[in-house]
């Protein structure tokens, strides 16, 4: 899809340029410590691998569903928000399903968001299979 005008074109590259800084940080992370760890201890290094790189990020953000006109508290959490713009979502599991990445898109659709991005640390070499990357 090609996109017209200066600020729609940065735009994309600058989401681009984000999701590989995140997905950098996250190899970084998985290198460190390879698979086998809880969730919890990649999302803690994961974060502290962000702060040094300097990428500004929310962590387990509360998400409410919305249902006719009525915002309720249902116990989402997104894993990660990076720079306000990609969602992360954080496995380790044997293998991404497909209602993992049904989750992801939910996700996506309710808070308008546009990109979001699975990582499963429980692999051998993450940019095998480790990453999944979602545009809505």
């Amino acid at each position: 899809m090609i996109y017209h005008g200066d600020t729609e074109t940065r735009r994309i590259l600058l989401h681009e340029e984000l999701t590989e800084k995140i997905i950098g940080s996250a190899i970084e992370v998985h290198r460190a410590l390879g698979p086998g760890l809880l969730e919890s201890a990649y999302e803690e290094c994961l974060c502290r691998e962000f702060n040094l790189r300097g990428l500004v990020f929310q962590r387990q953000v509360p998400l409410p569903v919305e249902y006719k006109g009525v915002k309720l508290d249902c116990g989402y959490r997104l894993d990660l928000i990076v720079q306000d713009t990609v969602i992360l979502e954080l496995k380790c599991v044997e293998h991404v399903l497909p209602v993992h990445e049904a989750q992801l898109l939910t996700y996506l659709k309710l808070t308008g968001k546009h990109v979001g991005i699975i990582m499963n640390f429980n692999v051998a070499t993450l940019v095998r299979g480790g990453i999944v990357r979602k545009v809505l």
